[in-house]
């Protein structure tokens, strides 16, 4: 069965993006079948618009990845597309199509917009949703009876002072509807680290309960794809 990995993060701008392309390019080295999906990409217009993530996907980790949706301006998802003035889909048809794709790949990484909580929809459905109806659309029972999911979630956050009240927060959020976070990822490592980073690390886990499963070096990147590709193996414990 597919696996599928859904990528949060603790706030906008922690690194989700590279920690993605880390999670692809590790997968894709290990010979898996790897496809990014993101569906809902802001601040794609205007007079300096941002590079969309799925082009930073292909170039760094050298696999495939779909945007399902692009708005212009760089806001919530529901705030840009109402300004817009245009309809998105919502999170049940974003499930659907995610699960449309999964048949093809090994592994399937869906990369969400800011926190976990942001809205992706009009209806008011976030990242969080999508995790959930995920893990439970997607559960088997085996032989034994066991009903497992192949759906993990991972949160990326920040090394400094703040990251540990962020990352509990949206861990706890996670559990509130059954889904237990597979991991952690510290998604930009400064190159001098201080005593808050240097104990954070540590926290972490000791706070939430749940393993740093990657640390990604500040400036990953800025890295050529081959180089990405090599490094990204590493920075797993």
């Amino acid at each position: 069965m597919t696996r599928v990995v859904v990528v949060t993060g603790t706030d906008t701008g922690v690194g989700k993006t590279i920690a993605t392309a880390a999670l692809a390019a590790r997968a894709a080295a290990a010979g898996e079948r790897v496809l990014v999906v993101k569906p809902v990409q802001t601040g794609i217009g205007g007079d300096d618009p941002d590079v969309p993530d799925v082009d930073t996907v292909r170039s760094l980790a050298g696999v495939d990845a779909v945007q399902l949706v692009a708005l212009d301006e760089p806001l919530a998802p529901d705030t840009a597309a109402r300004r817009q003035g245009v309809a998105i889909p919502s999170v049940r048809q974003h499930v659907a199509r995610i699960r449309e794709l999964l048949p093809s790949y090994d592994l399937v990484l869906v990369e969400g917009a800011g926190g976990l909580l942001v809205r992706l929809d009009a209806e008011g459905g976030t990242l969080l949703d999508i995790a959930r109806d995920l893990t439970f659309a997607l559960r088997r029972r085996g032989p034994d009876g066991v009903v497992s999911s192949p759906v993990e979630v991972v949160v990326v956050t920040r090394a400094g002072l703040g990251t540990l009240n962020h990352t509990e927060l949206t861990v706890t959020a996670l559990r509130a509807v059954q889904v237990e976070p597979a991991g952690l990822v510290i998604g930009s490592w400064p190159s001098t680290p201080g005593l808050a980073e240097t104990c954070n690390r540590a926290d972490l886990t000791r706070i939430t309960g749940v393993p740093v499963l990657a640390v990604v070096p500040e400036g990953a990147g800025s890295l050529p794809g081959d180089d990405f590709r090599a490094a990204a193996p590493t920075w797993f414990a």
